[in-house]
């Protein structure tokens, strides 16, 4: 039988898919083999990803986006505050660019790698602990 198909609908799949990409950005912390560019690229999907969930938990439709500063700005026009690391995230998207092409962008330094893996650590915590209220306060009001 083949494997599911991944529903983007579900917010679940969104976070399966972060959790999945933040031990890939966190092996730089564990094996000297692992190139600082490829862990700090691999935070990008990891915010990316997490953003997603929370947005579809909220039922806020987004486009198809690599964007976190999109997904920041639609998340923050229906969260009432957002923490410093969700925000300083958004410089992720660089990062990305800047580690997937040799040359092509700023020379990314190891405290930087290690920065954007910390801060993407905190997105997938602070999503998933807002996804969880999210669902608690909807079968709340499904109980009135």
């Amino acid at each position: 039988m083949p494997p599911e198909i991944p529903d983007p609908t579900r917010s679940q799949e969104w976070l399966r898919r972060a959790r999945s990409s933040l031990p890939r950005a966190k092996m730089l912390e564990n094996d000297p083999e692992v190139a600082c560019e490829d862990s700090c690229f691999d935070a990008q999907p990891t915010d990316e990803d997490s953003l997603k969930d929370l947005l579809v938990h909220l039922a806020i439709p987004f486009r198809k986006t690599h964007s976190i500063a999109d997904l920041i700005t639609l998340v923050a026009q229906a969260e009432t505050a957002l923490p410093a690391g969700v925000l300083e995230a958004g410089l992720s998207n660089q990062n990305a660019v800047d580690t997937r092409y040799a040359g092509l962008g700023e020379r990314v330094t190891e405290e930087r790698c290690l920065k954007a893996v910390q801060l993407a650590e905190q997105v997938v915590s602070w999503v998933n602990n807002s996804s969880e209220g999210c669902t608690s306060a909807r079968s709340g009001e499904n109980e009135s």
